[in-house]
Parts: structure tokens; C-alpha cells; sequence
């Protein structure tokens, strides 16, 4: 009886699960420019001589040149240049006089920065920053009466305390100019797109994403990098029309790893009907005589049918000679990397037909006639195999997904995963190993 387990459509429906490379790369002059475009000016502004810690300060804190950011690993150095204006009040008594009101000074300090830098599970940048040290570029200086005023070490005690508006507002500025959530939706809804592989045989390749991964943002030689790793299933579809693409799924929580693995996996379909099979099969049988116990029996093959019966070929044959009729035999169909041939393995009689054999033909049992059909049953498919893989390679040499992305690949191994037996086919299903690149150009953060 023929029994199928998989029907055409289910095999060309068949998904692989794959990793889709997004490489990362933020430059360092890039960051430094939008946050130099958002921290201007005005920092800081305390106009209260008053305040719970009666510092006698009034104090205004400004930017005065372009701060300068360098990327080491997974941290920033920030050098944050600042003009502080500082209204101080006093009171000396100088020869017993006692006097006391206000003075103004102004002066410049460099402010170095660390910030380490990480990636929540929601795909918000964390920052936390920290002052490592400042410099005096000029020094607080106030004189009444010909005696200083210590003004610095109020300046400094007030810079202490004010520090963390500087690091907040450093942070912000991080977290809200490294969009890796909104390009990360971008490069999902685009990994979605099925791709065009061979017009001429109406193949395309379409992702299913599943899972995201990615590596801790590192900088080196002044570029910040990671690789987001799209993480789904490859499917190679036959059809005559773009396949639908399933509706928008929600980007899903961020995984960081050390590493995003370049696995990358399409099936290569090779098909032979039962009819070519079995044509074939016959025209290599034709005219063989199979001779038994020294040539007093003899049998030939004069046709061949096949059809499947769940994971095993079924192989009707008609013979001549000693024996007439037909015998049926199954086997497990394998492809062979090494010869890139559909063969048989464990070809053996059909109970039924071993039992008629045993009662009426047993010297056909004895002459090892299924091993002899076996190493007959054998199909060239390399060539398609081959064709498919180097139509896919083609196609994944820069391939436009739509303007600035850029879809690059290369394939490597191929390794054997199973044949399938349909209603019409045997299959012979090969994954191509690689690695696939989805590049994001012209857009923020890619």
C-alpha cells in the first residue's frame, strides 16, 4: 500500500533554523557630534545664595568648547570643558573693620568623564558616568581689601556636589542618540522580506525570525561595534508570486552573548519523480541477466514501478526467466554526499513477497538478488544540487533588498539532511551552511 507521510508542499515549506548577521557600527565622531549638538550653553544655573548647605554661592556652569569623547572597549572618556561664573559672599575684618557683600569671579575647569556603557533587555542604552578627575584651566581669584578670598575650595566643594547634572545629562544624551531598538525593528521587518533567489524557477528565501541576540557594544579604532543576531527560520519556497508575509510581530526582548554564531542554513531541494526513478532504474536493468546456484536459474528485470510506503521506497519488480511475475522489495533512500547520488540502504524483500519466495523460489533468496538491485538503485542528483546552490550564491552576492540594505552572503558546506518520500517525489533535502550579512546603510546607529 503507498502511505505518505509528507505531501510537496510540506517539504518546500521546511524550515531550517538560521542566524541573520546585523553588524553594528556607530561612529565615535558621530556620537560626539549629536551630543555636542544637544549639550550647549547653559548647564547649571543656582541663583540662591541660600541653600541647605549655606554655601554663600551663587553659581552658572557653561559649555565652552566641543566635548571631546573617546570610546576604549565598553566605556567613554568624556573631557567636558566648562566656563563657571561663581557670586561669592564675604565677610573679613580687616584692622577690626568688618566687611562683608558679594564678588564675582569667573573661571574654566576640564572635566573627565568615564561612562560604561550597556544594553537592557527593553533595548534602552544604559549609561553610568562618573567623574575620574578635573583640572583648573584658570583658578578662582577674589581679593578684598588685599586679602584673598578661598574661593577656590568653595568652588570646589560646589562642583562636587553639582557633578551629577553633568553625568545625568551625559547619559541622557547617550540613551538618546544610540537608537539600536528603532533600527533594530528595521533590520527585523526587512530580514521578513522574501528574497528572489532564482526567477527562473520561482524560488525564494524567506526568514521567519524568532529571537534576537546581540554582543556588548566594543569600540575599537574610534568605531563602536556589535553584531545583532536575527535569530529564525529559513524557509525556500517555489512559487509563482511574492509569499505573503506574515503580519508584524513585536520586536522580542534583547538577549546579550558573547558571540553571534554565523550559522546561517538553506535547503537545497533535489526531486525525482517515481515515473523518472523508475524509467531509469529500467534502463540500466534492461537486457541483464541474473544468473543463480551456477547458472541453473536465471532471471530478468523487464520493468520497474515505485511509489512510497512512509520513510521506505517500495520497488515492484517485473521478471522474466525461471521466475515470472512480479516481487516487490523496500528500502530507505539516503543521499550520499560523497558519490551525490540518491541511493538505497537496506534494500530487502517485502514480507509477502519473501514468504511466496521461500515456497516457490528460494535460490532467489540465496543469490543476494536484493543486493545486487541495491547497488542499481542509485540516482544522480548532484547536478541539481549543485545548480541550486551556486543560483542561491548568485543571488546572495550583494543582493538590493530595497535602497541602503543590502543583503550579502556566501555558502560553504553542504551537508545532508534527509529524503522525503510524497505523493509524487522523493526529495532529497541538503542544507548549504553559510554565513548571511543584512547591511543597514544611511541610517543612524548602522
Amino acid at each position: 500500500m503507498e502511505e505518505y507521510k509528507y505531501s510537496d508542499k510540506e517539504i518546500q515549506n521546511e524550515k531550517h533554523l538560521s542566524v541573520l548577521n546585523v553588524p553594528v557600527e556607530i561612529p565615535i565622531k558621530e556620537l560626539e557630534n549629536q551630543i555636542n549638538a544637544k549639550i550647549k550653553g547653559l548647564i547649571y544655573d543656582d541663583n540662591s545664595y541660600e541653600d541647605d548647605n549655606n554655601d554663600n554661592l551663587k553659581a552658572k556652569v557653561w559649555k565652552i568648547s566641543p566635548i571631546r569623547v573617546v570610546a576604549i572597549d565598553s566605556s567613554f572618556l568624556f573631557e567636558v570643558p566648562l566656563k563657571i561664573w561663581v557670586s561669592a559672599g564675604y565677610k573679613v575684618s580687616p584692622l577690626g573693620i568688618t566687611m562683608s557683600g558679594y564678588k564675582d569671579t569667573e573661571f574654566s575647569i576640564k572635566i573627565r568623564l568615564i561612562s560604561k556603557i550597556g544594553i537592557s533587555s527593553n533595548w534602552q542604552l544604559k549609561s553610568d558616568t562618573y567623574v575620574d578627575s578635573y583640572d583648573w584651566i584658570t583658578e578662582p581669584n577674589i581679593k578684598v581689601a588685599g586679602i584673598n578670598i578661598p574661593i577656590k575650595s568653595m568652588a570646589s566643594r560646589l562642583l562636587n556636589k553639582n557633578f551629577d547634572k553633568i553625568t545625568e545629562a551625559i547619559d541622557d544624551q547617550v540613551a538618546n542618540n544610540v537608537e539600536l531598538k528603532k533600527n533594530a525593528e528595521l533590520a527585523w521587518n526587512i530580514a521578513r522580506q522574501p528574497v528572489m533567489l532564482a526567477k527562473e524557477y520561482d524560488t525564494w528565501l524567506v526568514v521567519v525570525p524568532t529571537g534576537i541576540v546581540m554582543t556588548p557594544l566594543l569600540a575599537k579604532n574610534n568605531i563602536l561595534r556589535s553584531v545583532i543576531g536575527i535569530q529564525g527560520y529559513t524557509q525556500t519556497i517555489t512559487s509563482a508570486t511574492k509569499p505573503v508575509v506574515p503580519a508584524v510581530y513585536k520586536l522580542p526582548d534583547l538577549k546579550i552573548v558573547d558571540k553571534v554564531v554565523e550559522e546561517f542554513k538553506v535547503g537545497l531541494i533535489s526531486l525525482v519523480s517515481y515515473e523518472d526513478a523508475a524509467r531509469l532504474a529500467t534502463t540500466k536493468l534492461a537486457g541483464e541477466n541474473f544468473a543463480f546456484l551456477g547458472g541453473k536459474y536465471n532471471v530478468q528485470v523487464n520493468n520497474v514501478e515505485m511509489y512510497g510506503q512512509n520513510d521506505r521506497l517500495v520497488i515492484k519488480a517485473g521478471l522474466t526467466g525461471s521466475i515470472e511475475g512480479s516481487i516487490y522489495l523496500k528500502g530507505v533512500p539516503y543521499y550520499d554526499p560523497d558519490t551525490r547520488r540518491l541511493s538505497l540502504k537496506g534494500l530487502d524483500y517485502d514480507l509477502d513477497t519473501k514468504n511466496s519466495i521461500v515456497r516457490t523460489a528460494g535460490w532467489l533468496l540465496q543469490g543476494q538478488f536484493s543486493r545486487m538491485m541495491e547497488r542499481k538503485m542509485v540516482f544522480p542528483v548532484g547536478d541539481q544540487i549543485n545548480e541550486a546552490k551556486k543560483t542561491i550564491q548568485s543571488a546572495l552576492n550583494n543582493y538590493k533588498v530595497t535602497d541602503g540594505v543590502i543583503l550579502k552572503g556566501t555558502l560553504s558546506d553542504i551537508t545532508p539532511d534527509k529524503v522525503y518520500l510524497t505523493p509524487k517525489h522523493l526529495y532529497s533535502v541538503v542544507f548549504a551552511h553559510g554565513k548571511v550579512n543584512l547591511r543597514v546603510d544611511g541610517t543612524k546607529g548602522f
